[in-house]
């Protein structure tokens, strides 16, 4: 694995309160990585969140990425109105180093082992550098484990949920720009054709919207090209004349300098933790850009993990809690402009009002 993203270190989180319930730091056992298992809130029940396999300059990094993703994922399952609180997991590994498959199945037994540990306190699930067939792995070390394949009797994937939500996002934020939520003819730029970009990619191309595309990966050129899609470089993307961005790539992409260069009318897409810095927001408010907050657009994956992996799941009742996304990002439009508040600060009250309320 090779994805790397600017992270923040222990430093940087060191002025802000420390909020989290619990957060255990381990070497595993058997593949001797540095663990962290993150569980920010359990107000609402018990913490769910994915792990992330990835590279990092140390591990204090890692661990700084870990505080501020399971501190996410409380906003996000509260936003959602999921019984369910946050917390995230996350295995570092040195930069540049590329685990066989034998290391990968002793680092998902490791992250088992430190899971169980918790006593049911944290549910994971696949996330950046995982898979369904890893949890499957973790699997053999602990029941507080979801999203294993569906021949082994788990639920799969999320991405199509994900991706889902993303779309409805997209209709929401359409609508109070343009007062419609028609896609065909908008140009919308894509930055992140992984799971849920490419899903999501393939699906404006077909309602007819106009995309340019931009990846890391050379090799996603051949879906820009099977989409009819203008291929563009990552630098790139964020300067185009668009209706608008959809980051769904490596968080942290909204800088101070990128929000001053973008030139769109919305911002909304799949990547966790958009905002390098909150102020962003207010930035991007300043310059009349909308912002759908990244932690409700993104929720349709852990809808469908906490959902689909209840008793007597209904799939007809997980869809249209997924599409209801675009409702709750309707409402937090809403609220933004009646209460003169970024929409980060409508979807934090949202999100706060909920876990208030579960006290």
């Amino acid at each position: 694995m090779t994805i790397t993203q600017p992270s923040p270190s222990l430093d940087a989180l060191a002025s802000l309160p420390f909020t989290h319930e619990r957060v255990l730091i381990t070497t595993g056992t058997r593949s001797r990585l540095t663990i962290t298992v993150a569980v920010h809130s359990t107000r609402l029940g018990q913490a769910l969140g994915g792990a992330r396999v990835w590279q990092y300059q140390s591990w204090t990094d890692a661990v700084a990425d870990a505080l501020r993703l399971s501190a996410a994922m409380t906003l996000k399952n509260a936003a959602a109105g999921l019984t369910r609180g946050g917390g995230k997991s996350v295995i570092h590994l040195p930069m540049g180093t590329v685990l066989t498959d034998e290391q990968k199945r002793d680092a998902m037994l490791d992250l088992g082992d430190a899971i169980e540990s918790l006593g049911g306190a944290y549910m994971t699930a696949e996330d950046v550098g995982t898979s369904a067939e890893l949890m499957a792995i973790v699997a053999e070390r602990t029941a507080h484990v979801c999203g294993l394949p569906a021949d082994q009797g788990g639920v799969g994937e999320p991405a199509d949920a994900t991706a889902a939500g993303v779309y409805a996002s997209i209709l929401a934020t359409l609508d109070v720009i343009f007062g419609s939520r028609e896609v065909a003819g908008r140009h919308i730029v894509i930055s992140g054709l992984g799971q849920v970009g490419g899903r999501l990619a393939t699906a404006l191309a077909r309602a007819g919207a106009t995309l340019s595309v931009a990846d890391v990966n050379p090799a996603k050129r051949q879906l820009a090209d099977e989409l009819g899609a203008a291929w563009v470089g990552v630098d790139d993307a964020v300067r185009l004349e668009a209706d608008l961005f959809v980051p769904c790539g490596l968080g942290g992409v909204l800088t101070g300098r990128v929000i001053s260069e973008l030139n769109v009318l919305g911002v909304v897409g799949a990547a966790n933790n958009q905002l390098a810095d909150p102020s962003g927001a207010d930035q991007l408010a300043a310059r009349g850009i909308l912002w759908a907050p990244d932690f409700v657009v993104n929720a349709g994956g852990v809808i469908y993990l906490s959902m689909a992996s209840e008793p007597n799941a209904d799939p007809t009742a997980i869809a249209a809690r997924v599409d209801a996304i675009g409702d709750t990002l309707s409402t937090i439009f809403t609220d933004a402009h009646e209460q003169s508040i970024t929409t980060l600060a409508a979807a934090e009250r949202l999100a706060s009002g909920r876990l208030d309320a579960a006290v």
